[in-house]
């Protein structure tokens, strides 16, 4: 790499910086924490570098203190880890001084981890960001040697996105009919266009949404792993998005894709399926009923963000509520063994084992057409075999404390239980 090059990148992000607006995103960085933010392309983890470079440029910390580089830059194409030393080379012609390092989508650089290593063990506090799931692996984990705080981030909860758009949460104008109108408006537009922080603010999103899942789709999985057959790589995401709610075999989804000519082959099904949830595209759920095998061959799948899940759907909506349930339970508990469902002989939409918590997801229950009592006895007879302190059912409206045989069940609204996570 050339040096006058990388100072020129340099030189050119202090001048960049500091001009992004940054809507602060809820989280609390440690003085002295190494951290590896990692989550779907444009959720938000570049808004964190600005968020926290932006804090110490307000506390006194300068740029001769500070290196921020972003390795989606197209004048670092062709750049190895053998090369990341030049970074710290360059600044200390510049400056002669001891940076704080910010690495932005840094896994574009094979061999990355073992530079994040060395930093770590000299003493650099390093900030670093990556779009492929990877980064949190167990053998990454192990090079990185337990020196830096793993951090899984998504696009806007729902109290983030109001704050996006200048919503202040009060009681007083949650009670009010204007507050209860605006936080109903902005909710409908949560519910089907998502939570990307830079669409927040957009009155069309659609175009935005489209561009991101290109990106996600092209880059991050076709290109990145050399897929030829994408057009059965693309049927397989339609019929994902088809089929939330529904356990998915990799057998069905295989015969699904195949059925409509795009002749594709189970194993490079399951290697397709691995890519998407590489991007962080879509997260997976298993049966906590379900025998070894099952659990991992039988999984539900949601996408990250219901933006993107509603690229895919027409009147979609008990699909996206349940999306919408679904990802929000990932971000709170995680997405490694935290968050299941169960499914034999009765059908429960979640169980979380951490607070024995069982959730139904319906979008409009009605005492008339039997679908309330279906999901309300589904949670009682839960409770016979797993513990079961909490049980709810959520809805696109209803709020209601229902008396059942054996106790309550909270009927609670989406926006309300988003507001209260």
């Amino acid at each position: 790499m050339d040096r006058n090059v990388i100072r020129t990148i340099v030189s050119d992000n202090q001048m960049e910086v500091p001009k992004y607006k940054v809507i602060p995103r809820n989280f609390d960085f440690e003085d002295f924490g190494n951290y590896v933010f990692v989550g779907i392309r444009r959720s938000g983890k570049s808004f964190l570098l600005y968020q926290r470079m932006q804090q110490l440029l307000r506390s006194g910390v300068q740029w001769d203190e500070m290196l921020y580089v972003n390795f989606e830059d197209e004048r670092l194409i062709g750049m190895s880890s053998d090369d990341l030393n030049l970074l710290l080379e360059v600044h200390l012609e510049m400056y002669g001084k001891k940076p704080i390092l910010f690495f932005d989508e840094i896994q574009n650089i094979p061999g990355w981890e073992k530079f994040a290593r060395r930093m770590a063990d000299t003493k650099h506090r390093v900030y670093i960001t990556g779009s492929n799931a990877k980064m949190l692996s167990q053998d990454i984990q192990t090079i990185l040697g337990g020196r830096y705080i793993p951090v899984e981030v998504y696009t806007y909860d729902f109290k983030e996105f109001l704050n996006a758009n200048r919503i202040v949460i009060s009681d007083s104008y949650l009670s009010s009919t204007e507050g209860k109108a605006e936080i109903a408006r902005t909710f409908n537009d949560y519910f089907y266009f998502g939570g990307f922080p830079e669409s927040a603010g957009f009155s069309v999103k659609r175009d935005y949404l489209t561009s991101v899942y290109q990106k996600i789709f092209l880059g991050d999985i076709a290109a990145r792993h050399s897929v030829e057959n994408t057009f059965a790589l693309r049927l397989m995401f339609k019929k994902l998005a088809e089929s939330i709610k529904q356990p998915m075999s990799f057998s069905r989804l295989t015969n699904m894709v195949s059925s409509t000519g795009a002749k594709v082959g189970k194993s490079t099904l399951i290697n397709y399926m691995e890519y998407a949830k590489d991007a962080w595209l879509i997260s997976s759920i298993q049966n906590i009923a379900g025998k070894l095998v099952d659990k991992e061959t039988n999984p539900k799948y949601y996408f990250t963000d219901n933006g993107i899940l509603n690229l895919f759907l027409l009147d979609g909506n008990t699909s996206l509520l349940e999306n919408l349930v679904a990802i929000n339970l990932l971000r709170k508990y995680g997405r490694n063994d935290a968050v299941f469902f169960y499914n034999r002989g009765i059908e429960v939409d979640f169980y979380i084992p951490e607070e024995s918590m069982a959730i139904q997801v319906c979008y409009n229950p009605d005492k008339t057409d039997g679908t309330l009592n279906r999901e309300t006895e589904a949670l009682i007879k839960l409770s016979t075999v797993l513990d079961c302190k909490k049980r709810m059912i959520v809805t696109r409206d209803s709020d209601q404390l229902l008396e059942v045989e054996d106790g309550f069940i909270q009927i609670i609204s989406i926006c309300k239980w988003l507001m209260n996570l």
